[in-house]
């Protein structure tokens, strides 16, 4: 019976086209980009109040001049002191912004609708909710 089984698994696979042998290896250079590190931490809710560079890390090299930075809720983000831009690792995009007290702010790093987190290659960074909030 276990023998049975396992043949209809395999046959099933076989048909889907599941075998190991259809499966196309994958690398990281043909994955998108993540977001691996947020400054502030995302969903912090101690963070001071005042002028601060807000950090996006990725997991991949990035391209330069490419974000999209998308309120998460209507007045969701805090006044910008500048333009996003990357640092010397091509990872981290930075913005200057001012924060104000008791306020949360939050942004989709992507999004369904807009795609401007994108690596080197052209692939677009899985979207990434990040919100905090200030004491």
């Amino acid at each position: 019976m276990k023998n049975t089984k396992l043949f209809a698994t395999l046959a099933l696979g076989a048909f889907l086209g599941l075998s190991p042998s259809r499966v196309p290896a994958q690398n990281i250079e043909s994955m998108a980009p993540v977001v691996v590190k947020t400054v502030p931490q995302a969903g912090a809710t101690d963070v001071e109040p005042g002028e601060m560079e807000v950090k996006i890390t990725f997991s991949k090299e990035m391209m330069d001049n490419s974000w999209s930075w998308s309120s998460a809720w209507r007045d969701s983000e805090p006044e910008y002191l500048g333009k996003p831009k990357y640092q010397a690792d091509h990872r981290t995009c930075v913005v200057k912004v001012k924060l104000e007290s008791g306020k949360t702010y939050g942004w989709w790093i992507n999004s369904q609708k807009f795609t401007g987190f994108k690596d080197k290659q052209g692939h677009s960074a899985i979207p990434y909710f990040f919100a905090f909030k200030v004491r």
